[in-house]
């Protein structure tokens, strides 16, 4: 049988019977062409350019200028929080509706659709978790082509201008942002086919000649001949009227309008085009952000010169970096900031959607910059970001901070915030495509303990499944899942295992029958069950934006439903783009249709937060509600974070990946996705054994963290790469492990108030330029900088520690540093530069054990960090770690503060009640005098004198078993 070059498996047909020689042929020819072999590179040619996406080859043609629309503020009402107002088209004379909706909490939105589509156009459901709070509006001001907004009680106000169309968005004075100023506005009406012979000639001559075009153009080649110049008297000048006429007449025969053909497939466009598209401009930023997923630096590029920035789910093989071409997953909000303000922009479409982005300072050194101000030049810096999405309306929300963590709420505001993890899934979780069998996971389970290494997760991919059939086990090597399982569950520890949304289709197949007789598929334009080709051969997709499919899949989750399955079982879903090998761009045909008569082209990007979704839902109702899920995703979308982690996809073992997979995870957090990871070790290729050490103690402080690797790479379990590497390895899993209360904690201020986990320095330092463009180091919550070391056979690397009349500490050495400050520090193989802030306190459990559930009970060490005053603050949370019965308040959610050399600890939620058993065994206390004495004080009991030691090269102070249960306030108190 055949060998998939991908996935390195042998692939059986229908019913596991050998597939003909034709279907052999066909299916090596597909995972040749969707799945090259690992050695190489993505092969580019399966992805769409701009150029070759013809709705963002028609929207970038428009060139900056007038707008065409005009606004009749004649036609203009105002109703408590919404403010409408037509637009027309001079050119085309369709006219639009705009809605501005003025929403509590300093945000905008604004609708812009057709006033009588021919049909309805798709609007994003399930993406915002209620509907926004109004403020309302107020005119404050009006002349012939303006009106005046007052946006609320925040003291911003929107100037709507009639001629050309154009709003204007401004903070006192001040300009901060404005919509329709370059007259980008292209709102592509639905309209009948004119499907004349004529019409169907000129049409295949278009798209005849774009081909022939495309395939003699080159990068060098700049002057293009098209076909109209080579009409006659293509020259001569034109009335307005046969102006008029001809660009209609060209927007009728636009190449790819109503029909597009990429390598073999074509798209057929029964609704003929609908693309959208509008300008932002904003004065004074030079620094925009998110947007993610793309294998980029941190802080967005200009792409004048280049494609856009793509947001299109696709399985992109062994992808590149440093690039604008589009990932797994896509979030369509981006940032900007400078020193005085933080603005987002939200742009809600599930469509392909393309973002370019200009500026008028873009190439121009520091020197150049500086020079144009001291010669007066007084050009100020603007950034302009340019949104084309395929089909949807423009529906966008304006976030105008003015404050980073304003921008996080207000965001987490709509689309939720991140949920709380179960606290198992945030230990050390080991993966490679594929262990074996039973007996091989009992191996590397074993392994672990052998060499005393932590590790809460053992994960299974694709061939752990009969037939790559998901929601079962292959019955020769996982026989008994519910002892493997058993087995793990004593060490208390838990396994993931692949379920993908990909279901093969056999007639012996219990899932493929139930979802085929409930009509739960996606459905071709003809109306037959989608049928494509993925790791089971030929297979079917359910239809995840069906509701009554989702309540279905997660019902399949039961113990009774999924066989073999147990409470320590939980769930990845992985190809959820969705994937299809022999789809165009291995992806799903835009003109398949969905629940509701929509098209995928309308809800591509959210069909993999749907997944997730289905599958969270089915973890979480297994146990009558009671327990969090962990499901990981590939696929996702503005949301995702409220159902669960997402890794950066097939990365490959090369120094340049585990760099990228910083900028990878902070773009993450900035759009609210905080639990993010890249696979340790890189998935594709074979790691040195000093890039895969350099990989675990990045990983080791990155939120998601996961080994995992390709089926045709030797093994990596950490003790396989000699003593001295598994022993590197050790300690920085156990760092990992020492600071789980502290992640923990993270995560429920990421629940509660939307703060990203990690994040970027500009973030806390938001008016130091030098951190804007920073991308190599970070924080994790306000209390600790990273900067993992990424070059190879590296000697030292450049620290930037922030903060005016700021200190920070080495958490390794003590040793202090006065910030700001910019210096070289050597490093060895075992070397993990982090830094503690001044003023921060860390809770730390610092007992090796063989998990996270194993720590539970054990004791605290609270890592005191004193600023240059000598104060110090820090919070710690706690629960059960697995169930929602913090919604009904068990928990625990402390603060410490130290001032005025007391050390006191209280409840920050006095409604949380839990009981623990772990109590403190030791304070450590950096930067401070040698004490007397130290005392401790509990309410309604005597002071204890407790022992200490002094360090007076580190100003490290040390109080050993201080013995008070880490819930009870107290105080310490240094003499």
């Amino acid at each position: 049988m055949p060998v998939c070059f991908c996935r390195g498996t042998r692939v059986r047909g229908e019913s596991g019977s050998k597939m003909s020689a034709a279907r052999r042929l066909l299916w090596a020819s597909l995972v040749l062409c969707s799945c090259l072999i690992p050695a190489l590179s993505v092969d580019r040619s399966n992805f769409k350019t701009c150029d070759q996406s013809s709705f963002c080859r028609r929207q970038r043609k428009l060139q900056p200028g007038s707008s065409p629309y005009r606004a009749l503020l004649g036609s203009a009402e105002l109703s408590g929080d919404r403010f409408s107002v037509k637009l027309i088209d001079d050119k085309n004379q369709v006219s639009l509706l705009l809605e501005v909706f003025g929403l509590d909490g300093n945000m905008t939105r604004i609708k812009i659709n057709e006033i009588n589509p021919l049909k309805p156009r798709y609007e994003v459901p399930d993406v915002l978790i209620e509907p926004p709070r109004p403020a309302e509006l107020q005119v404050s001001g009006q002349d012939d082509n303006t009106l005046e907004l007052s946006l609320g009680t925040t003291g911003h106000t929107l100037l709507v201008t009639g001629t050309p169309f154009r709003l204007d968005i401004l903070a006192g004075q001040d300009l901060v942002l404005s919509v329709n100023s370059r007259g980008l506005l292209h709102f592509e009406h639905l309209r009948q086919r004119k499907d004349t012979l004529s019409d169907k000639v000129s049409s295949a001559v278009g798209n005849m000649w774009h081909k022939v075009k495309t395939l003699f153009s080159s990068d060098s080649e700049k002057h293009e001949v098209s076909p109209e110049s080579e009409e006659p008297n293509a020259g001569e000048p034109e009335t307005p009227k046969e102006e008029e006429e001809e660009s209609k007449k060209a927007e009728e025969e636009e190449p790819g309008m109503w029909d597009e053909t990429f390598k073999t497939h074509t798209d057929s466009k029964p609704n003929g085009p609908s693309s959208i598209g509008l300008d932002f401009s904003l004065p004074g930023f030079e620094h925009v952000y998110g947007i993610p997923e793309h294998a980029d630096n941190l802080r967005l590029r200009t792409t004048e010169s280049t494609d856009p920035y793509r947001l299109y789910n696709l399985d992109v093989f062994q992808y590149e970096i440093y690039n604008t071409m589009a990932l797994y997953g896509s979030v369509p909000l981006l940032l900007a900031h400078n020193i005085h303000r933080t603005l987002g922009i939200f742009w809600l479409n599930a469509a392909e959607t393309w973002v370019d982005i200009s500026s008028n300072t873009a190439g121009k050194t520091l020197l150049g910059k500086m020079l144009q101000y001291m010669q007066g030049g007084g050009e100020t810096p603007q950034t302009d970001v340019r949104w084309m999405s395929e089909s949807g309306i423009i529906d966008v929300f304006l976030l105008l901070g003015p404050s980073p963590h304003d921008i996080f709420r207000q965001y987490a505001s709509l689309t939720g915030t991140q949920s709380l993890p179960p606290y198992f899934s945030l230990g050390y979780h080991q993966c490679r495509w594929n262990y074996n069998d039973e007996e091989d996971v009992r191996n590397v389970d074993s392994g672990f303990d052998e060499h005393d290494l932590p590790y809460d997760v053992i994960w299974l991919d694709i061939e752990h499944a009969d037939g790559k059939r998901y929601f079962t086990w292959d019955p020769h090597k996982f026989p008994t899942p519910q002892d493997m399982l058993s087995r793990l569950k004593d060490k208390r520890r838990k396994m993931v295992a692949i379920v993908d949304p990909h279901i093969k289709i056999d007639n012996n197949y219990r899932i493929h029958n139930e979802i085929r007789s409930r009509n739960f598929f996606v459905k071709t334009k003809d109306g037959s069950d989608y049928e494509g080709w993925c790791w089971p051969g030929s297979a079917a997709y359910p239809d995840f934006t069906n509701p009554e499919m989702r309540d279905w899949w997660s019902s399949m989750f039961a113990y009774d439903q999924y066989e073999g399955s147990m409470e320590n079982l939980f769930v990845w879903n992985d190809m959820n783009e969705p994937s299809v090998f022999n789809g165009p761009e291995v992806t799903m045909h835009k003109d398949a249709v969905h629940w509701g008569g929509w098209e995928h082209r309308d809800i591509h990007n959210i069909y993999g937060l749907y997944v997730q979704k289905a599958t969270a839902q089915g973890l979480i109702q297994r146990s009558g509600g009671k327990e969090r899920p962990f499901v990981l995703t590939r696929a996702f979308f503005a949301g995702s974070q409220r159902y669960g982690a997402v890794w950066t996809g097939d990365n490959a073992a090369e120094w340049d990946h585990l760099k990228i997979s910083v900028p990878m995870c902070l773009s993450l957090s900035l759009v609210g996705i905080s639990f993010c990871g890249a696979d340790v070790g890189g998935f594709f290729k074979n790691p040195e054994p000093e890039l895969l050490v350099r990989w675990y103690q990045a990983g080791a402080y990155q939120p998601f963290f996961r080994a995992h690797a390709h089926l045709d790479t030797p093994r990596r379990e950490p003790w396989l790469h000699g003593e001295a590497n598994m022993l590197i390895i050790k300690e920085a899993l156990r760092q990992r492990y020492a600071l789980l209360p502290f992640w923990y904690t993270l995560f429920y201020r990421a629940l509660r108030k939307g703060e990203p986990v990690m994040r970027p320095l500009w973030v806390e330092y938001p008016s130091d330029v030098t951190t804007f463009a920073m991308d190599d180091q970070y924080l994790l919550g306000t209390a600790l900088l990273v900067h993992p070391v990424t070059e190879s056979n590296a000697r030292g690397v450049q620290i930037y520690l922030p903060g005016d009349k700021e200190v920070w500490y080495d958490v390794h050495t003590y040793q202090r540093y006065q910030a700001p400050q910019s210096f070289y520090l050597p490093v060895t193989s075992s070397s993990i530069p982090v830094y503690q802030r001044g003023g921060t306190i860390i809770p730390q459990k610092n007992r090796p054990r063989r998990s996270s559930d194993c720590m539970q009970d054990d004791p605290f060490t609270l890592y005191v960090a004193l600023d240059l005053q000598g104060e110090a603050r820090g919070e710690l949370y706690l629960d059960d770690g697995h169930t929602f019965n913090y919604e009904q308040n068990e928990f625990l959610y402390r603060g410490f503060t130290y001032s005025q050399g007391e050390l006191t600890s209280s409840s920050l939620e006095p409604q949380g009640v839990f009981k623990t058993p772990s109590w403190i065994e030791r304070i450590i206390i950096l930067g401070v005098t040698k004490p007397t004495s130290v005392t401790l004080r509990l309410p309604g009991l005597s002071e204890t004198q407790l022992e200490f030691e002094y360090d007076a090269n580190t100003l490290a102070l040390t109080v050993r078993k201080p013995g008070m249960n880490i819930a009870a306030d107290f105080t310490v108190s240094l003499r």
